[in-house]
């Protein structure tokens, strides 16, 4: 069984002393509902599970009124083998998209507190605009991504004590054995080509066989595909299928930032920038914006209409390519399209940090692959590729824009300085 942080998040919030409802996010397939369920098995006496999904029927239980009192009396006439008992029962809505008016009486079960709920659902982004008053205030959200690169490391059996072992190396600043930085480069590029989708990671671990973790991903992206023809709108199915094919090309650019133009000759933001939105509302991309200055706020500096698109886990990202790219990635041979593998898989670790996106170009002049805020300064991050680590945008952006301090990320261990300081790649799980 994969160790998931969801896990601990989750005890927290169980353990609260005035403890809402909670909405866990995330996209299809990435171990929502296996987490929790895991979840309720260890930490309750009593517990129901509905998907509304399998199951479209249970909306009964909230087609009427939304008093807590009645879907209490609803659920013990569907439920009637399951002891209901306050304060010892926790309630799983999963797939409640497919139920909005369950998410509207969130609010009042909320304010009840007799029992727990937990309610979940891949493509809940999208449905909320179903939903006739979202309980504002009375839910708490979580986010499930794919598993990050230190659970990715846990399903190796490397436990906290031996990833300490670099982070200790990170904050002292000091260069690890050549040794075990070339076994942890090598995880990363592992981490790459298979990404953090559970049914993959497990696969791989049990079988290491690249072929059906290949199979797995294409049949993910299939499953995306089927639902952009399942829940979106008729008018936006092609656009959105359009948009969602045209990542790979978008980032093979030297210029990363988002052209409407590889989407359809001529293509427009205003024909686009919607579908753009349902495949970051499905959980499926990122958006990355770009600055008018790189200083904080870096919202408040950010620009709207300028942007990258990355997929949020590199290994489907890699499933869309040709079939050799991921041999290509293991023993180092792609040529340009290897830097932008790696900034989407940076770009994915950050997204797994909590931070938003953001990157600094100006005039064709300089670019900067991420700006982050990190130690509270706004921080030039350049991702390379290539062993060589000098930087021209990186001196430029130090000397010509009043940045005091750069991240370089690359293959190369730990070096550099107090302004500009190079960290290996598997590091960046670090600069939170």
């Amino acid at each position: 069984m994969l160790k998931r942080k969801l896990s601990e998040q989750l005890l927290d919030w169980k353990n609260a002393p005035d403890k809402m409802s909670l909405i866990v996010q995330g996209a299809r397939q990435v171990g929502k509902t296996f987490t929790i369920n895991e979840f309720a098995k260890r930490n309750y006496d009593n517990y129901i599970y509905i998907n509304f999904e399998e199951t479209p029927e249970h909306t009964a239980i909230f087609s009427g009124n939304l008093d807590a009192g009645t879907i209490y009396t609803n659920l013990t006439l569907r439920f009637r083998n399951v002891n209901i008992i306050p304060e010892k029962t926790l309630i799983f809505l999963d797939e409640i998209q497919k139920c909005p008016s369950a998410i509207t009486a969130l609010k009042f079960l909320t304010i009840d507190k007799k029992f727990d709920w937990i309610a979940s659902g891949s493509l809940l982004g999208i449905g909320y605009k179903n939903v006739s008053s979202f309980p504002v205030g009375y839910v708490n959200r979580l986010e499930m991504h794919s598993l990050d690169f230190e659970e990715y490391l846990w399903a190796h059996g490397y436990d906290d004590e031996k990833i300490s072992i670099i982070k200790e190396n990170f904050v002292n600043n000091e260069p690890l054995s050549g040794g075990i930085h070339n076994v942890f480069m090598n995880l990363f590029k592992e981490y790459i080509v298979v990404g953090g989708m559970p049914k993959v990671v497990h696969d791989f671990i049990t079988h290491r066989n690249y072929a059906n973790v290949l199979t797995l991903q294409r049949a993910i992206i299939e499953d995306y595909k089927a639902d952009i023809s399942k829940y979106a709108d008729e008018r936006e199915k092609p656009k959105i299928r359009e948009c969602f094919l045209s990542i790979p090309k978008q980032l093979a650019k030297e210029n990363k930032k988002f052209q409407y133009g590889l989407v359809e000759k001529k293509g427009t933001a205003s024909k686009f920038a919607g579908s753009l939105m349902w495949l970051h509302d499905a959980g499926i991309t990122n958006f990355c914006y770009n600055l008018s200055q790189p200083e904080l706020p870096l919202e408040g500096n950010s620009i709207n209409s300028q942007f990258k698109l990355y997929m949020r886990d590199t290994g489907l990202l890699m499933a869309m390519l040709d079939d050799g790219a991921q041999a290509d990635i293991i023993e180092g041979n792609l040529g340009i399209y290897k830097g932008a593998i790696y900034e989407n898989i940076v770009a994915d670790i950050f997204t797994k940090l909590g931070k938003k996106l953001y990157y600094f170009e100006y005039r064709n002049q300089i670019e900067m692959d991420f700006i982050i805020r990190y130690n509270e300064k706004a921080t030039a991050v350049d991702v390379k590729s290539a062993t060589n680590s000098k930087s021209k945008s990186m001196t430029n952006i130090i000397k010509n824009w009043g940045m005091e301090q750069g991240i370089q990320l690359s293959s190369k261990n730990i070096e550099g300085n107090d302004v500009v300081r190079n960290y290996p790649l598997y590091m960046s799980i670090f600069l939170r």
